[in-house]
């Protein structure tokens, strides 16, 4: 429902702005609060009411809440006059709500229990922190603010999809998380039960694929990039799997917190677990072991389920069978992305579905494979979702798309066929990417995807057609959890990012308030700390650029995406505090110096310290000779961590030239580059080294050559490349790198181009 709507339903003024007094925290910020002076005090005789039994296990999970943390419970009751007061009004939009908190009882009104589950959770929210304790807090006083609240989303999809494939997450910890979804106010929890990594659900009729696809080789002390693929008959011991019995327990969990679990079964790729347990479904030209992938998996990642065969059909519709009849959800996720063709195109199943149906092309093969299996889901009174490569053949009937590619836009595509769709794009709200300043970070891939970037994220774009909005059922976060080998991993991951998605969900569009935010949120993260929920500090780390200027220098300029600290420095080495000089604007940088900076509320450190040391040779904040975007971490004087990803390293152009500005003495040239085996990330085949006097005319100084054996080393490592010039004086340094070739075979990225990144140029 659209913002506007939503206001005159609930009896604002129009399109107002969300009129949250900024002394009131909660996360997502509710449309409207009206604060008043008092308060309420909840206590051992307090008493709520619900109107009939159907409201009591809503009003019951919030009176729990008390059990432990206060030593007493607000007795649940059917009725009309209690302390706190649940009522229904039908006038009152799905998932809305409206709350009065007086010093004398508190009344909360909506449609339907959702709306009652959402407004209790402010309260919760606006309830001392130590309301999560699991242990008796004796000197607390149980009280939340007056106030008026009217609230309803913006989106009626507000969801997080989680993958227990890659990691399996304990059923405890699922149920930790489902819980402080809840307190967010998100009602879909896509769960992303299968993939190549594991089979996470049992499914009766084939028990193989939880005997044998569930488990993986130990490879856990490795990146998951870096780890290879199983060896017949090699034990795999890493894993696990919820019985149908667990799963009910999670759904009825989920479902008492007004959360839709969807169950997700991609295929047809995605698919090495349910085919290393029942090989029979591969294309029959696939000759190799098939095991569960503990990595990426190389060439067996295009080991899919085979489109030609018959029995595969039947075997999908068995386990959906099952599948449908545990999940009372009206959707059922069935994958259909990242589907390599290789085997489809030699197997001659496949090629004869193709000739028999007509069918273009494997791609069109895959159009028929998904609408098919589609039109089963829908046969038994199911809705079907999948992600956006959907788009690349014939739609399924009806299908819902999860724009997930790049910034989504791919859905855009299903919409012009008026397809619903729900935007989660890897650009913004993919939590596996790094969510502060790397150095900090524990490692993962890709880019950043902020707490900001994704609260500032808008879902409709400028150029879209209005149809299109109609169409957009809402938002998600997706949590991959291939870097994950404990549950902490997954919840760092996850908080406090997945609040600023619960906001953009709910919040109508272009009335986010950052610093309103950042208030809820520091009460949410206050309540997750109650519950020892593990959450990012991310948002306190500092990041920094160091460019070359025109004068010879180097310039510094540090952020923090926190707005109310205040970031300190020092130069001398010391640790920084609250009394060190306070960042206002670019540092200038005109020798060596190691630079200690960090984050301050008031004389508290927030954030961890930064430690920049920055150290000059010739090369250092010299210009280059018509340098391509990006180059000038090459002469910053500052050396790259081991994330290539970090802004410390450059990969692109492969020639260089260092204008030295007059002729200069050298010794020796070194290039700093990096080995992240399991990213092909290697340094180059060559590296050469030619001087000049003019930028015209070039002599060779000097030339390394490296084979594929000395390129090609597996681990994840900085090297120094150097070339020693005798007695050697020029103006000009022109560094000339030849590209390495394709990963061998026997890479675990076999076939694929490799690149090189570089962190620093070094003249002395």
């Amino acid at each position: 429902m659209i913002a506007c709507v939503v206001s005159l339903m609930l009896g604002l003024s129009g399109c107002s702005s969300v009129k949250t007094q900024r002394d009131v925290a909660i996360v997502p910020t509710p449309l409207s609060i009206e604060k008043g002076t008092g308060s309420f005090t909840f206590g051992p005789n307090t008493v709520i009411t619900v109107p009939t039994e159907e409201q009591k296990p809503v009003a019951g999970l919030f009176a729990s809440l008390f059990t432990r943390s206060a030593g007493f419970t607000p007795k649940v009751q059917v009725g009309t006059e209690g302390d706190v007061c649940l009522e229904l009004d039908k006038n009152l939009p799905e998932d809305a709500y409206e709350m009065q908190v007086s010093s004398g009882q508190i009344r909360v009104k909506a449609s339907d229990s959702k709306g009652l589950f959402y407004g209790l959770q402010n309260l919760r929210l606006l309830l001392p922190p130590a309301i999560e304790s699991s242990t008796a807090q004796d000197t607390v006083e149980w009280t939340v603010p007056e106030m008026t609240v009217k609230d309803a989303p913006r989106f009626g999809y507000r969801g997080f999809m989680l993958d227990v494939s890659r990691y399996f997450l304990p059923k405890e910890e699922l149920l930790r998380m489902i819980d402080c979804m809840a307190l967010l106010k998100l009602n879909r929890l896509h769960l992303h039960l299968t993939d190549d990594n594991g089979w996470r659900l049992e499914i009766k009729k084939y028990p193989k694929l939880t005997e044998v696809g569930a488990w993986k080789v130990d490879r856990q002390h490795l990146p998951f990039p870096e780890r290879r693929n199983p060896k017949r008959g090699e034990p795999a011991t890493v894993g696990g799997y919820y019985t149908q019995a667990d799963m009910k327990e999670i759904i009825a969990y989920a479902a008492d917190r007004q959360i839709e679990i969807i169950p997700e079964i991609d295929i047809p790729a995605h698919s090495n677990a349910a085919l290393a347990s029942y090989p029979e479904y591969a294309c029959p030209v696939v000759k190799d072991f098939i095991g569960v992938i503990p990595g990426l998996g190389g060439k067996n990642a295009e080991i899919i389920f085979c489109g030609g065969n018959e029995k595969t059909y039947e075997f999908l519709q068995d386990v959906l069978d099952e599948v449908i009849a545990l999940f009372p959800s009206r959707y059922i996720h069935l994958g259909g992305d990242e589907a390599t063709k290789t085997n489809w195109k030699k197997c001659p199943l496949c090629q004869a579905r193709i000739r028999e149906e007509h069918l273009a092309d494997e791609e069109a093969l895959q159009g028929y494979f998904m609408g098919r299996m589609s039109d089963y889901v829908r046969s038994k009174g199911k809705e079907v979702m999948g992600w956006d490569e959907l788009t690349n053949s014939k739609l399924p009937e009806d299908a819902i798309i999860f724009g997930w590619q790049g910034f989504g836009n791919a859905a855009l595509k299903a919409a012009e066929q008026g397809h619903r769709f729900v935007m989660t794009p890897a650009r913004v709200a993919y939590l596996i990417r790094y969510q502060g300043p790397q150095w900090f970070e524990p490692l993962t891939y890709f880019g950043n995807n902020t707490l900001k970037g994704l609260f500032d994220y808008e879902p409709v774009q400028e150029g879209w057609k209005p149809e299109y909005e109609k169409l957009l059922m809402g938002v998600q976060a997706s949590m991959w959890t291939e870097f994950c080998n404990k549950p902490e991993d997954v919840f760092y991951l996850v908080f406090p990012r997945l609040a600023a998605l619960a906001e953009i969900a709910w919040i109508p569009k272009n009335q986010k308030d950052w610093n309103v935010f950042l208030k809820g949120l520091d009460n949410y993260t206050a309540h997750l700390e109650q519950k020892d929920v593990v959450y990012a500090r991310s948002m306190f780390n500092i990041q920094h650029r160091i460019i070359p200027d025109d004068n010879g220098a180097l310039t510094l300029t540090l952020e923090c995406e926190r707005p109310d600290v205040d970031i300190h420095y020092t130069l001398d080495g010391t640790e920084p505090t609250a009394t060190s000089p306070r960042y206002t604007q670019a540092l200038t940088l005109k020798e060596n110096v190691t630079v200690k900076t960090a984050t301050f509320a008031g004389n508290e450190q927030q954030g961890k310290t930064l430690i920049l040391p920055v150290e000059w040779n010739k090369a250092t904040a010299k210009p280059l000779v018509n340098a391509a975007s990006g180059m000038e971490v090459l002469v910053n004087g500052l050396r790259g961590s081991l994330k290539q990803t970090d802004f410390e390293w450059y990969t692109g152009a492969m020639s260089v030239t260092v204008d030295l500005q007059q002729p200069e003495d050298i010794r020796s040239c070194t290039a700093g580059c990096i080995t992240n085996y399991g990213m092909a990330v290697h340094k180059p085949k060559s590296m050469t080294v030619e001087l000049s006097d003019d930028n015209l005319h070039f002599k060779e100084a000097g030339k390394l050559t490296f084979t594929d054996d000395e390129i090609f080393r597996e681990g994840n490592f900085i090297e120094d490349l150097t070339i020693d010039v005798d007695h050697a004086r020029a103006r000009y340094v022109r560094f000339t790198f030849e590209a390495p070739s394709n990963c061998p075979a026997d890479h675990v990225r076999p076939g694929q181009p490799s690149r090189v990144y570089l962190d620093e140029l070094i003249i002395r």
